[in-house]
């Protein structure tokens, strides 16, 4: 087993759907003042992936700029992106408009997009006339796209970008984020195609929690990746969204030390619903304090 050496980490994940916005905001403002939770995320969907599904959603980084206004402290982002819904210059834009009002916290989450077979998240691209794309093509959309969205980061001259799925004139960023180079990116997927792109292109990868093998033999295969482009594996940190029942705390915690053991330091803890300010009290005393 390759395990990657890094200082533990931990964020609270809260899916902005059935839930009303002053709710989230209670939440990670709690969370703010909670040290030992460094980092907090939203996901990316725009209609309800559970629960009711007619029920209410808010859209992700609209709500991610209110929230980095209304935080001063926590890392945040999207988990993840879903590079099917925006241009990846205007992306960039919206990006670089979080991490300035954040003051330089944002962490770039970013991913193909959703699963072909989930019918709940599939509906939402008829559903806002959005086509749904081949995962080859959506793959090679996102390498596009991360390559497009650093250049606009960085460059201070416009340029032009001729791929086969991204194509720009002119493309220049003006401001550039906070963080330079850049906000560190964080690319989400297990596929193999996938792990190709994050070992070009990502600080952090996140997978899943519930099959700890899968995700260790995948972390495995990025390191194998890494190492056909000559990139050290160890320059990205492994990310793991973990769901834990606070109910059986014991058990929550051993879950959470075996993925720590396994290389995955950066730890994603989903807030059951509904939110309330006490639970994440409860998390940071109950597991992460106590670990």
């Amino acid at each position: 087993m390759t395990t990657h050496a890094s200082r533990p980490s931990f964020g609270i994940m809260t899916a902005p759907q059935q839930v009303a916005y002053q709710d989230l905001l209670d939440v990670w403002r709690a969370a703010d003042a909670v040290p030992e939770i460094e980092h907090a995320w939203l996901f990316d969907h725009l209609m309800p992936i559970a629960g009711d599904p007619e029920g209410p959603i808010l859209e992700g980084w609209t709500l991610l700029s209110a929230l980095a206004a209304q935080t001063r402290r926590l890392r945040l982002g999207l988990m993840v992106t879903s590079n099917r819904f925006r241009p990846p210059a205007m992306l960039a834009k919206i990006a670089t408009t979080v991490d300035i009002v954040s003051g330089g916290r944002l962490d770039f989450g970013i991913g193909v997009g959703s699963r072909p077979g989930h019918p709940l998240a599939r509906r939402e691209y008829a559903a806002h006339g959005l086509p749904f794309h081949d995962s080859g093509r959506a793959v090679e959309s996102l390498a596009e796209a991360c390559t497009v969205i650093r250049r606009l980061w960085t460059e201070e001259k416009p340029f032009d970008f001729e791929g086969a799925q991204v194509r720009l004139s002119g493309a220049f960023g003006n401001p550039k984020p906070v963080q330079r180079p850049h906000p560190p990116v964080l690319i989400g997927g297990r596929s193999s195609s996938t792990l190709r792109v994050v070992a070009e292109h990502a600080d952090l990868w996140n997978i899943p929690g519930g099959d700890l093998a899968d995700a260790v033999a995948r972390s495995a295969l990025l390191d194998r990746y890494c190492a056909e482009i000559g990139r050290d594996p160890a320059g990205i940190t492994r990310s793991m969204v973990l769901p834990v029942d606070l109910e059986r705390p014991d058990a929550a915690r051993a879950e959470i030390r075996e993925a720590i053991a396994a290389g995955f330091p950066h730890i994603v803890l989903p807030l059951p619903a509904p939110y309330r300010p006490e639970t994440v009290h409860r998390m940071a005393d109950e597991l992460i304090r106590a670990l």
